[in-house]
């Protein structure tokens, strides 16, 4: 079933997004670099900068960056820096920082990319205690037990009308297993009933396969 679900990948990535020819150096340059096969997919990628645009995007915060791969779709959605197009992106691992500030530099989008190295509660801690213009579109990609946590850091920092997008909420299926002792798991259950509980926004969770597999997004849209 992988193999079907990659080959339709495939087959609409080929026809919808050939944009995505440009950014396959970054994830062949980021295997070369030892960084993990975990980057959203083309489709995926296509996606984020598909809402981007949607909703006029002019600034987005990222929380884990790996080699850049979501983040130049992102970028590239952007308005240029000249129109406010900015990118803040957060990531633990200096390797990882390093090989993306490269990649984004290669595709010269540098110019609107901010890559940020460090914890990530530490470092939205210190974007909120600047008090920044809104964000329009947050992007959660990192470690899986601390979802709630970025989400709730990230959410006074987004526009209303701006929307969160969680990714790798499905966890092939297990979500559904209340008695998981895995540590992911656990943090999308705990992500969910934060957000089932949070009044400020309207959420729901798409399930996705494709070549990344089984798995599926939570977005929730920041109420007026």
């Amino acid at each position: 079933m992988n193999e079907t679900w990659s080959g339709v990948d495939a087959y609409f990535n080929g026809a919808l997004a050939p944009e995505a020819r440009d950014l396959e150096f970054i994830l062949e340059a980021s295997a070369a670099a030892g960084l993990p096969a975990i980057s959203v997919s083309p489709a995926q990628g296509k996606l984020l900068a598909l809402l981007a645009r949607a909703i006029g995007a002019r600034r987005v915060l990222e929380v884990g960056t790996l080699g850049g791969y979501s983040a130049a779709w992102l970028a590239r959605a952007l308005p240029p820096p000249t129109a406010g197009g900015t990118l803040i992106t957060l990531e633990l691992d200096k390797h990882h920082a390093e090989a993306a500030r490269a990649h984004l530099a290669h595709l010269r989008l540098d110019d609107r990319v901010e890559v940020i190295v460090g914890s990530a509660i530490d470092s939205l801690a210190a974007i909120a205690s600047e008090k920044p213009e809104p964000f329009d579109l947050v992007f959660i990609d990192a470690d899986k037990p601390s979802n709630a946590d970025y989400f709730a850091r990230a959410l006074p920092m987004t526009r209303p009308g701006g929307i969160i997008i969680v990714d790798n909420v499905v966890r092939e299926g297990a979500v559904v297993d209340a008695s998981s002792k895995d540590p992911g798991v656990l943090g999308v259950r705990r992500l969910v009933d934060a957000v089932a509980r949070e009044k400020r926004v309207s959420a729901t969770v798409v399930q996705t396969v494709g070549s990344k597999g089984y798995d599926g997004f939570l977005l929730a849209y920041v109420n007026g």
